[in-house]
């Protein structure tokens, strides 16, 4: 095993000649020097992108000769577009991130790691993390309560109510390893605080009695943590999987990607947001094709863009599908430090090493090489947002109501011989007849804007208009605020916006995710039922960064990204189907009709608040007590001792069943032969399909599970809090009520066919009687399989039902490397090929040759798939793209493969 930092000791001495060293503030430091390397024979180091050179300082601080070859650092520092790619590599970040929802399996299987260590006879305290590991507790809060002053405390004590076994258990994780902290519930979204206190975007170790300094890089557990990359801070999403890995001292093993460059010039217009702009740049590189790749953003825009700005472009990179979106540091990362609280020792050296490395930048630097280039004249940006159900799918503000209306065919809920109930039926006296295209659902929510002091004093200012002119949100939409960090409440209230805020009905609700992960909360009775009576296609309104099928709330079939005072205007509006750009939002108490241009604030407006009001001592106060957390935290007791005691009644956390009856090596791996086709699906299938974050549904395999165990509905909580309990992620894979599965046309949910015969009964049913009957089974589907959230039980779950094959079009990347990592096969259909074009119909049997031969990365795999007595025959694409993915598949997963690692 290794680590992101190996003693200069361990180095060979070639290596050792480019540590240069310096004296700074009475204090020595050292650092690897690309520079120095440069001057050996790489002339063209200083024009590498800024992300390749932070690899490359990667591996030259970690050069053993062994994990890391000299060839590896060669072939990196020799990369130019176009060439042939370099090997594969290895990366080490300096630090993991892990939120509450992927961090509790996390754990759950670290514990299981040290039971497997302790029943082989080994010392199960060798299981521990390798690297520095936070814990942002953030997805558990739910909107429960709403609109009014006493929400933020009704919401925190149900959380706690629903939540304690869990974060009992991650008490006990913190005591129990080491280099691992636990921020606690309420303190804000994992991202906005990484952005705002825990990136340090320069590390440093003490070696001897020098000071090591290093780029700051990081992996998490949450897609989103790219928003770091907006502060020069490289880092991305990963599976759970890889990320246990990875702090267990396992490098991440990768192919040197493409790096796009994304040019900006000019400047936004008045009017229009961050929001818009990332919208843009959301829909423009996901038409471009960024899988897989590095992006990075340069030109003259940079000095018109904040930092926040910055970040909420890095922040939505898995949806526009690149691996990163990263942003240089310059002298607008050092202002935000200082804004941020950090001290001006660190700001300084950030500014020192930086330049040192040639890792600073202004705009009268050469621009680096690039694999591809496009660009973005901010001043085209439009007022946007996005949906009905894709984050990249951009509409115009003045064209929404119309766009809703061409989709709204498509979003119906469409049961084959049901004819739709009428639109028009009695209601109780005083009730509104909800109609398509209300909003029931108006959320500030997520990392992506609130973490921007900008956009939310937009939302408060124009809140404060529309209420000077007599408005206030619709009865039926359901309001709520949830920032990312304490300080946005600071600030607004120093800035008097928290009152108006209240007033238009957004009170706070809580510190966390909320809406954005699924936490919405139940909507009031009322509408509910009336949506329910009348197959409603009922709409939210959210500032967040995911609006997937069936993820925000699973009676709500459209929702729609946009800014926080869009939010705000649109639960005003309480339709989607106005057009905001000439329409009236509603009646002034003067009787006159009140347009969002009379409301919308004014940039001067806006920056006249920002110098007021936020303050880098409203950081330093919030950020001073993080990891102590409130009464509540300090009730919460936990169990003692180095391994953990699984109590079998539990219905939240349950020892991981991967590593239980593990042998010490690794058997060979098996042909599959006559599987199944457990679900047939299309395209843009995403992980909140595959597994669903949110509520659980009583009917469902999952929900009747708990009802068993004697949990009330009430007290379900979601899939996600559910994550440390294998018996409900089983059973809730492929649960999402909006999965089509195009063995059963015409219906959504977690259905399927059960052959032979055909007859149609829940996923999970099918798999269980499949593995009964000792029959593997595969998934087909079409493009990006896989996008969305970095979810290790999309591919754990499907592990667990016996899945030994994924065929699809193509894979988004975190996905492929998950299921690879529980050792199920991704296999990719040959360009221009698909299950339509072979004419698959889902009801054959299907074998897969040659998995227990020598595999290699990216070889050509047989299928053959019988119906009927007619065989085809065709090759796929094995998507195991590096060698060590080969070792991590033939071990059963990667959690094996550590695992049989750390007993030799």
């Amino acid at each position: 095993m290794i680590n992101s930092f190996l003693p200069m000791s361990q180095l060979t001495m070639k290596t050792k000649k480019f540590i240069l060293s310096f004296q700074w503030e009475g204090k020595a430091y050292s650092y690897f020097s690309l520079a120095e390397l440069e001057r050996s024979g790489f002339k063209t180091i200083g024009r590498l992108p800024f992300t390749l050179k932070i690899l490359l300082e990667n591996l030259l601080r970690r050069e053993d000769g062994v994990n890391v070859k000299t060839a590896d650092i060669e072939a990196l520092a020799s990369w130019a577009p176009g060439r042939p790619s370099a090997p594969e590599i290895s990366f080490m970040p300096a630090r993991v991130l892990l939120q509450d929802f992927t961090g509790v399996p996390c754990l759950v299987d670290l514990a299981s790691m040290r039971d497997a260590v302790a029943e082989w006879g080994g010392d199960s305290k060798r299981i521990n993390p390798r690297q520095p590991v936070d814990l942002v507790i953030d997805h558990s809060l739910q909107v429960d309560y709403f609109g009014v002053p006493e929400a933020f405390r009704q919401n925190v004590e149900m959380e706690y109510r629903r939540n304690a076994e869990r974060y009992s258990f991650l008490k006990w994780g913190q005591r129990s390893f080491q280099n691992f902290r636990v921020v606690p519930p309420g303190t804000g979204i994992i991202h906005q605080v990484n952005l705002e206190y825990l990136g340090d975007v320069v590390g440093s170790k003490r070696d001897g009695n020098e000071i090591l300094l290093f780029p700051d890089t990081v992996i998490g557990t949450d897609s989103h943590t790219t928003m770091i990359n907006g502060l020069g801070v490289l880092g991305w999403g990963v599976g759970g999987i890889e990320a246990e890995a990875a702090l267990l001292g396992q490098p991440l093993s990768m192919l040197v990607p493409e790096v796009v460059g994304f040019r900006l010039v000019g400047k936004l217009r008045e009017g229009v947001t961050a929001t818009d702009l990332v919208l843009t740049v959301t829909e423009k590189l996901r038409k471009k094709g960024v899988v897989g790749k590095f992006v990075e953003f340069l030109g003259p825009g940079l000095m018109h863009l904040s930092l926040a700005d910055r970040a909420t472009i890095a922040n939505m990179a898995p949806e526009y599908g690149a691996t990163t979106g990263f942003f240089p540091v310059d002298e607008e990362t050092l202002a935000y430090l200082r804004l941020t609280g950090r001290s001006e020792t660190q700001v300084r050296l950030v500014e020192k090493y930086c330049k040192e490395q040639g890792l600073f930048w202004s705009k009268d630097l050469p621009e680096p090489l690039f694999s591809d280039r496009l660009e973005l004249d901010l001043a085209h940006v439009m007022p946007s947002l996005a949906g009905p159900r894709r984050p990249h799918d951009r509409i115009e503000l003045e064209k929404a109501g119309a766009a809703f209306e061409e989709a709204l065919p498509a979003l119906m809920k469409k049961i084959e011989g049901a004819p739709r109930p009428p639109q028009t039926s009695p209601l109780p006296q005083g009730e509104r007849t909800l109609m398509d295209g209300d909003i029931v659902i108006a959320a500030i929510t997520s990392c992506t804007n609130t973490s921007n002091p900008s956009v939310m004093v937009q939302a408060g200012l124009l809140a404060q208009k529309a209420v000077a002119r007599g408005l206030t949100s619709k009865p039926w939409v359901k309001t709520s605020l949830a920032p990312g960090s304490k300080v946005v409440m600071d600030y607004l209230e120093k800035a008097g916006l928290v009152e108006p805020l209240q007033k238009i009905g957004f009170y706070l609700v809580g510190y966390g995710c909320t809406t954005c992960i699924g936490n919405a909360g139940p909507l009031p009775e009322n509408v509910e039922r009336q949506i329910k009576e009348r197959e409603l296609v009922v709409v939210s309104a959210l500032s967040g960064n995911r609006n997937f099928e069936g993820r925000i709330h699973p009676l709500v079939r459209a929702n729609y990204l946009m800014s926080p005072p869009l939010v705000v205007a649109y639960a005003v509006a309480g339709t989607i189907k106005t057009n905001l750009q000439k329409d009236p939002l509603g009646t002034g108490a003067d009787g006159k009709p009140v347009y969002l241009k009379d409301i919308w604030p004014s940039e001067k407006e806006v920056q006249a608040v920002l110098q007021h009001s936020v303050k880098a001592e409203l950081f330093r106060k919030e950020y001073s007590h993080v990891f102590n957390g409130d009464e509540h935290w300090e009730k919460i007791s936990f169990p003692k001792g180095e391994r953990f005691g699984w109590q079998k009644q539990s219905t939240y956390v349950r020892r991981a069943p991967f590593l239980e009856n593990l042998s010490k090596t690794p058997q060979v791996v098996a042909d599959v032969k006559g599987a199944r086709v457990l679900a047939l699906l299309g395209d843009s299938i995403t992980t909140d399909h595959i597994s669903p974050a949110g509520s659980i549904s009583e009917k469902s395999p999952a929900g009747q599970y708990l009802l068993a165990q004697g949990v009330k509905k009430v007290d379900f909580n979601s899939y996600g809090a559910r994550r440390g309990n294998h018996e409900v992620m089983m059973r809730g894979t492929f649960a999402n009520s909006r999965l089509k599965n195009l063995l059963i046309p015409g219906t959504e949910g977690g259905l399927t066919k059960k052959f032979p015969g055909g007859q149609v009964v829940s996923i999970y049913e099918a798999a269980v009687t499949y593995q009964k009957e000792g029959v593997p089974l595969i998934v087909m589907a079409g493009k990006e399989y896989g996008s969305g959230s970095s979810r290790d039980w999309a591919a754990k779950g499907v592990a667990l039902l016996g899945v030994r094959a994924v065929l699809a079009i193509s894979f988004e990347r975190i996905h492929r490397s998950n299921l690879v990592m529980m050792g199920v096969l991704p296999l990719q259909y040959k360009t221009g090929e698909s299950a339509g074009s072979l004419g698959l119909t889902g009801e054959e049997t299907i074998d897969i040759d040659g998995l227990s031969s020598a595999l290699k990365p990216l070889q050509n795999i047989k299928v053959k798939a019988t119906l009927n007595g007619k065989t085809n025959v065709f090759d796929v694409v094995l998507r195991i793209d590096t060698p060590k993915e080969v070792d991590y598949y033939q071990h059963g997963g990667v959690l094996p493969y550590v695992l049989r690692q750390v007993l030799k």
